[in-house]
């Protein structure tokens, strides 16, 4: 079953399960619909998954940058050597946040919320893992 945002629950034990001062890096995998689907309040240009997703990404960057984060590294997925046949991703992203407070600052402010919906209507399934060192 397709997995596009996070839920309130998972949300809550991100901080479970982070360290509150110490940096996270979100994995972040990708698999894009072959045509974004937007929802029909929305009036967008028709496009590939892959465009919508740069809509959300041109804005994305100056939101992560604003928050503290970085990304890491960005760049397309070319085989899965371990895992079930049926999962392929598109891309694959790494960014950097001081800490978990300061993602969810940035997925919670009214500016991110104004252009998220790219993102949804972008992809078909994706990941999005917390990690720490």
């Amino acid at each position: 079953m397709p997995t596009i945002d996070p839920s309130r629950e998972s949300f809550s034990q991100l901080f479970a399960k982070t360290a509150p001062d110490k940096p996270v890096t979100m994995l972040n995998l990708l698999r894009f619909k072959a045509q974004a689907e937007y929802a029909a309040d929305r009036q967008e240009a028709p496009c590939s998954g892959r465009e919508a997703y740069s809509r959300y990404a041109a804005h994305a960057l100056k939101s992560v940058q604003a928050a503290g984060g970085i990304v890491v590294w960005q760049g397309r997925a070319c085989h899965a050597l371990v895992a079930p046949a049926s999962e392929a991703w598109d891309d694959v992203l790494l960014v950097q946040y001081p800490n978990a407070a300061a993602f969810m600052n940035m997925v919670r402010s009214p500016a991110y919320q104004a252009f998220v919906h790219h993102r949804s209507a972008a992809l078909a399934d994706a990941r999005l893992i917390a990690m720490q060192q």
